[in-house]
């Protein structure tokens, strides 16, 4: 691939062209928006001025419910030997150009499962999509030449190639991106009329939970609107453990001995199922999930702290895994999470202790 054209400049269209752009290839950049496209531009994503003739590859990254439309376009003005989309679903778009009577020999459907909470051109990064998967959708009326560019992309943004069909991915998409999105609003829509002392009481467990609330709602509104149905069947669903939930917390009040009992159980079948699913949830790199463990370190909240444990840890010859920190309330410290092999946590721990650090049991 040597060119391509981006129609959309917003997070995944400026960080897919910011890759290619890195990667060799000329990118021409488009959006119904001028300003933006100018805005990735000087950002290093390509060129606002448009190709002279058409291009290898144009990637459409524009809202679900305009992807199709956009793609016509692009396609009966012949911009390009192949065409992507990057939309989050994928069923839907497929079946509006069919019905448009176009040739979708030259398309693909597609979907790098990456994003931020930020969107627009100024938040995009080449690295977004590195070590991520990438879904593609081809048919067996795919062009193997589109799917080869296809497949060019996604190697040249350093993502993970996914082959799915377009009902199963939407889906799926459902269950591990959509649905979670919605459940992490609800949560966080909780807290908008809390008491100001109960919200002071906030710790990782809710900052966990309502990280993603902070989402652009209008882009979510659009996402939901193109994938209704399978998000609806998982939130049934989800609803009906929340129902039993409800149930068994009711019966943990009673005075009864069996309805306690009861209630206890259906508590500890929830919290189970939880456990199970967790387990399967791919672990570092997309292996299967690993058992770590973690040393906790009180850590003050001044420059130069995050990289002294480092280079501390790094002393030990200990590899970490992942990190997480708890910032504590009212107090310019927190607590850090450090996630390792479980035969390095005792050597870890023994040499913080001794470079000074106060290790949290």
């Amino acid at each position: 691939m040597r060119t391509a054209l981006v129609i959309g400049t917003g997070l995944i269209g400026t960080s897919a062209a910011l890759a290619l752009q890195s990667r060799g290839v000329q990118v021409h950049l488009a959006d119904h928006d001028p300003a933006q496209a100018r805005t990735a531009a000087a950002l290093g994503a390509g060129t606002d001025e448009q190709p002279a003739g058409p291009v290898d590859l144009a990637v459409v990254a524009v809202p679900p419910a305009h992807t199709a439309h956009t793609l016509a376009d692009a396609m009966r003005r012949d911009v390009a030997r192949g065409y992507l989309d990057v939309a989050s679903v994928k069923a839907g778009p497929r079946r509006e150009l069919e019905a448009l009577g176009l040739d979708l020999s030259r398309y693909i459907g597609t979907h790098p499962m990456a994003g931020r909470e930020r969107s627009g051109p100024l938040a995009g990064t080449a690295e977004l999509f590195e070590g991520r998967p990438w879904v593609l959708t081809p048919t067996r009326d795919t062009d193997t030449e589109v799917l080869n560019l296809a497949l060019e992309l996604v190697a040249l943004c350093r993502a993970v190639p996914v082959v799915m069909d377009a009902e199963a991915h939407d889906r799926a998409v459902a269950l591990v991106s959509h649905t979670p999105q919605l459940i992490s609003s609800m949560v966080a829509a909780r807290l908008e009329e809390a008491d100001e002392t109960a919200v002071r009481l906030c710790g990782q467990g809710i900052r966990d939970v309502t990280r993603i609330a902070a989402s652009n709602p209008a882009m979510w509104l659009d996402i939901l609107s193109a994938n209704p149905g399978p998000v609806a069947d998982v939130l049934a669903a989800v609803a009906a453990d929340l129902e039993g939930t409800v149930r068994a917390l009711r019966a943990l009040q009673s005075a009864e001995e069996d309805e306690r009992d009861g209630g206890a159980a259906g508590i500890e079948d929830v919290l189970r199922r939880g456990n199970a699913g967790r387990e399967r949830v791919p672990g570092k790199h997309g292996a299967a999930p690993a058992a770590y463990e973690t040393v906790t370190v009180h850590i003050g909240d001044q420059p130069g702290e995050l990289a002294r444990i480092f280079a501390d840890a790094g002393r030990a010859g200990v590899n970490i895994e992942d990190v997480r920190i708890e910032h504590a309330t009212g107090q310019q410290a927190g607590l850090i999470q450090l996630t390792v092999e479980p035969q390095a946590a005792p050597g870890l721990t023994a040499t913080l202790r001794e470079r000074g650090w106060s290790i949290r049991q």
